[in-house]
This record gives structure tokens, sequence and C-alpha cells, in this order.
């Protein structure tokens, strides 16, 4: 059974950082590239940052670029967000979701096309 488990959210002052991870089980990570969204209350859900298979492509949503990196460790079955200079505006419930990718593929940001996804961990920036 395909499972997307994140963790690392939790309550930051402005400024501050987490780091997030999105551990896949259940099938080939690998083959899959992942994506990070998030969702406020009362807002839509919004792409942050997604990566492709090998982690040659990556992308970003501009409120995040330059505060925000996405890696991965395909031997761990493991992608992280390192979120630096958190902002309140960051606060929200963020989610990994997974797509079955082409080996060459670019990274892409599109939460219609991501079949897979994990519960959602809460990020909270506030002093």
């Amino acid at each position: 059974q395909l499972q997307l488990v994140e963790s690392g959210g939790g309550l930051v002052q402005p400024g501050g950082s987490l780091r997030l991870s999105c551990q896949g089980s259940g099938f080939t990570f690998v083959y899959y590239a992942i994506g990070w969204f998030r969702q406020a209350p009362g807002k839509e859900r919004e792409a942050v940052s997604c990566i492709n298979i090998r982690g040659s492509s990556t992308r970003y949503a501009d409120s995040v670029k330059d505060r925000f990196t996405i890696s991965r460790d395909n031997a761990r079955n493991t992608v992280y967000l390192q979120m630096n200079s958190l902002k309140p505006e960051d606060t929200a419930t963020y989610y990994c979701a997974a797509e079955l990718s082409p080996p060459n593929a670019d990274a892409k940001c599109d939460s219609n096309a991501m079949p897979y996804w994990g519960k959602g961990t809460l990020v909270t920036v506030s002093s």
C-alpha cells in the first residue's frame, strides 16, 4: 500500500526555520516525482515546491523562492523541505504528494496530476 508520511511541522517564531520530511513506503520511491503543497485555513491549496525523480529539477512558488529548499534522498525514500526565514503567512498544513514520472521529466507542481497524498503536517509561524 502506497503511503506518504509528513513530519517536522510545529510552532516557530517569525524568522525561524523548520525542515519537513516526506517519507514514502509501499512503492518504488525513485520512480515518483514529489511535491509539497500547503493549505491555510479559509484558503485554497497552493503548490509550494516540487522535485523530479532524480532531484535534478525543482520548482518553487514565488512566495517561497530563496527561502525554501527542496531535496530528496532516494536511498531513504524521503523528500525534504528546508524552510528558512519563515513568515506568519507560511502558516498552513503542508502536504506532500507523489506522481509516477518518466525518468527525464522536469519537476512540475500540478496538484491535479498527483494521485497520492499524505495526511499533512501543521506549520504555525507566530510570535
